[in-house]
């Protein structure tokens, strides 16, 4: 199987257009805050949700709108997440409808999400009054959108493939949000996923269930999870290919790729997490349970005491055995093996549980890059997992000191 990179991001795929527009939620007119997406016919729809009791009302109201497998378009405000609010049913509804009054679309056929302050009322007003311009800035215009969705965001996170089902040429694209509040038991933040691909509502919940447990659920960048996270797809069929019903070749190939794309997007957000300088990436091989991998890779990359050594490029490989030790898995903790590295070499720093010789310069060199790697060696089994999180530095606590302000 070839998986191709392409341009394009959420417009890659056949019959999709994107677009994004300054609307007025924002104070900073330099910020667009509302995106839209659109697929020309109806297509298959899934999603997964964040797990915290607080849900923002775009949440439930996206469940209910596609909980019978379709939708057509995607409407997301940033500057205000519309949770706690008492009429935040009314609000999220409400912009279901003005997608429905530009676009001639069922209102119950809109995926609705929001980013932002907690806590705060939505005022519809500016929604209402920039949907002729947002709907008329649609068209090959992924980037807007993807700017549109962005919060503390420095970098707009976007990706596309292709890749063959039989003879058809398919594609997979997709834009994302997230910075902080990044530590989730579903997905991460904000994900829309488009593709052209031809598949059953059931087989595309199915891949993006499946997906999110080795992608976005293994992100963390400051252990808090957000009231609003949403990862859905829409898949529209106009690549024409068989349709994908059952766990046949094609629905691995799809979700191969589908794979690709959200661990590029995984790696872009725990690059990008609030105040971060590098990115971190944990991989724990090894283990006796899938699960015990998964757990103490994400028990690692979430430990502030990890972050903090890697801002300072601190090789203290103890807080990593420290984290492992607090996993509540169970692990030999004399059995592992801890090396870091990076573009600049590989590092081992502790065998069988305990501390090996090794340079501090050597160390500093390695860890003073804007992408390290901890790997971790349980030597109990085969199973292997992955996560990915960030250095947690000054400036994060700046950013979150008067987020509100």
């Amino acid at each position: 199987m070839r998986i191709k990179e392409v341009k394009g991001g959420v417009c890659a795929p056949e019959g999709f257009k994107a677009g994004g527009i300054h609307c007025g939620i924002r104070k900073n007119k330099a910020k667009k805050d509302l995106a839209l997406i659109v697929s020309e016919v109806r297509a298959a729809a899934a999603g997964v949700y964040t797990t915290n009791l607080v849900k923002g009302a775009p949440v439930v109201v996206t469940k209910n709108n596609i909980a019978d497998g379709y939708a057509q378009a995607i409407i997301c405000n940033s500057g205000n997440a519309n949770t706690c609010n008492s009429d935040g049913m009314e609000i999220a509804e409400k912009m279901c409808s003005l997608v429905k009054g530009v676009a001639g679309i069922s209102e119950k056929d809109v995926i609705v999400a929001s980013t932002g302050v907690i806590g705060q009322k939505l005022d519809v007003t500016p929604i209402e009054e920039g949907m002729t311009e947002l709907y008329n800035s649609l068209g090959d215009n992924s980037d807007s959108a993807a700017e549109a969705i962005m919060t503390t965001d420095t970098v707009k996170k976007s990706v596309a493939v292709e890749f063959r089902l039989g003879l058809k040429m398919c594609r997979i694209g997709a834009i994302a949000k997230g910075v902080g509040m990044v530590c989730p038991n579903m997905a991460t933040n904000l994900i829309f996923i488009t593709t052209d691909v031809a598949i059953s509502p059931e087989m595309l919940q199915l891949a993006l269930s499946e997906d999110v447990k080795t992608s976005f659920n293994m992100v963390s960048v400051d252990g808090d999870q957000s009231t609003n996270d949403t990862c859905c797809i829409l898949a529209n069929g106009l690549a024409e290919n068989d349709l994908i019903d059952d766990k046949s070749s094609d629905f691995k190939t799809f979700c191969k790729a589908l794979n690709y794309v959200t661990v590029k997007l995984s790696r872009m957000i725990a690059k990008d997490g609030e105040g971060a300088t590098k990115l971190i990436e944990c991989r724990v091989v090894g283990a006796d349970k899938k699960n015990t991998a998964k757990v103490v890779a994400r028990t690692v990359i979430k430990s502030s005491l990890v972050k903090a050594a890697m801002f300072g490029a601190d090789a203290n490989w103890g807080r990593v055995l420290c984290a492992i030790g607090y996993a509540g898995v169970n692990v030999d903790v004399n059995a592992i093996d801890v090396t870091f590295s990076s573009k600049k070499g590989d590092l081992p720093v502790c065998k069988g549980g305990y501390g090996i010789d090794f340079s501090e310069e050597k160390a500093k060199e390695i860890l003073s890059e804007d992408e390290v790697i901890i790997d971790i060696n349980l030597n109990s089994g085969s199973y292997k997992a992955t996560a990915w999180g960030c250095d947690l530095t000054y400036d994060y606590v700046k950013i979150n000191g008067d987020y509100r302000t």
